[in-house]
């Protein structure tokens, strides 16, 4: 039984389906292929920033050599470390905190007072991480009791508290006139006085932290955070505990924000209610912003620029309030997600726009071959 045969116009369509599966199949290959040989020159990338940025600051103090600027590298150490603890809340979480100074307080003058009670350094610090690591659990159960705005006025509260408490306890605190730190500790045995010395203890604890950070970003747990802070309800379906999730990340946000402040209290030696303001909590959550929350440097970024405008940009300008205000107003308007992801997406259009003019006479060479086989056929 013979079959009758098939039009010459649907032959012609079937091969034309089969070249353009084939055309898309070879596509999809092609990029898979690409992207397989980019993760490696990124994972290079990375390495060698990592590199160069880890020779940068063990050689800075002899780059730099001024006394001053050494101190204040250290000081963005400090608050680099402030601004990465609340990032893990905000960036990895979507928990927004404008009381992260109140671990300021408690660890810092539990640690002043400790030592003055007689306990040695360690001791001290960690007595004092240990208490604040608690104040942060016991905050976080009574902060996540609301999602959104009230979880924002309840942190503001309890920071409040915690300022209230530093300003009117005269006989403990002192007050408004702060209190003193007796002397930095000497960490086995090596002497940390000088601010060369004091640098490179600062950059070990950081380096340590930051580390832990980038392992906790990268855990199962990580991305269950991040889980909770896209899709909180699917979560919840799937099976996870959203808030205790969240309220674990309350905690390690305040462990490493309490490894700051004993950083912050050996740097000053020095502790009043003015530190642990509202507007230095404001300027922690602005750190993190600033440089951009959805990435793991960005609130380094922040941190250093904050504190340069601060320290030093202000002995140069008068109204330098106004020049930080204008640089957050000019990121926010045309980088939104922060300077750090602004400034990717930026590179990658340039590079997008460099390679699409590369293969322009590439193209016309190779659309030559495919349209004398297409007039072959």
């Amino acid at each position: 039984m013979t079959h009758p045969a098939a039009p010459a116009d649907q032959t012609s369509g079937q091969r034309s389906d089969s070249k353009m599966r084939a055309h898309g199949a070879s596509q999809g290959a092609h990029e898979r292929v690409g992207n397989a040989r980019l993760q490696p020159r990124a994972a290079a990338r990375a390495v060698a920033a990592l590199v160069v940025c880890a020779a940068v600051l063990l050689i800075l103090p002899w780059v730099i050599g001024n006394e001053f600027y050494v101190n204040m590298a250290s000081q963005v150490l400090i608050y680099a470390l402030f601004a990465l603890s609340i990032n893990m809340m905000l960036g990895y979480g979507g928990m927004v905190s404008l009381g992260h100074a109140g671990y300021l307080g408690i660890a810092g003058y539990a640690c002043i007072l400790a030592t003055i009670a007689g306990y040695n350094q360690l001791a001290a610090a960690a007595f004092a991480i240990v208490l604040a690591t608690a104040s942060a659990a016991f905050f976080g159960v009574l902060s996540l009791r609301a999602p959104g705005l009230g979880f924002i006025m309840i942190t503001l509260a309890l920071g409040q508290i915690v300022w209230g408490v530093a300003y009117r306890a005269n006989d403990l605190t002192g007050g408004d006139n702060g209190i003193r730190h007796p002397a930095r500790p000497m960490p086995f045995g090596i002497d940390i006085r000088d601010a060369p010395s004091f640098y490179y203890f600062t950059l070990i604890v950081f380096a340590i932290a930051l580390f832990c950070i980038w392992r906790f970003s990268r855990s199962p747990f990580g991305a269950s955070l991040m889980g909770t802070r896209d899709q909180p309800r699917r979560m919840r379906m799937l099976g996870h505990n959203v808030w205790l999730i969240r309220l674990l990340t309350f905690v390690m946000a305040g462990f490493w924000a309490s490894v700051a402040s004993i950083l912050y209290v050996y740097y000053n030696l020095f502790l009043s209610p003015h530190a642990i303001s509202l507007q230095q909590s404001a300027e922690i959550l602005l750190m993190a912003i600033l440089g951009g929350s959805s990435t793991l440097v960005g609130p380094i970024v922040g941190a250093t620029i904050i504190t340069l405008v601060k320290n030093v940009v202000s002995t140069y300008v008068e109204r330098w309030n106004t020049l930080l205000g204008l640089i957050f107003v000019l990121v926010i308007i045309f980088m939104p997600y922060g300077l750090v992801p602004g400034c990717t997406q930026l590179w990658r259009r340039l590079r997008r726009r460099m390679t699409d003019r590369k293969p322009v006479g590439g193209a016309a060479s190779t659309s030559e071959p495919s349209a004398k086989a297409e007039s072959a056929e």
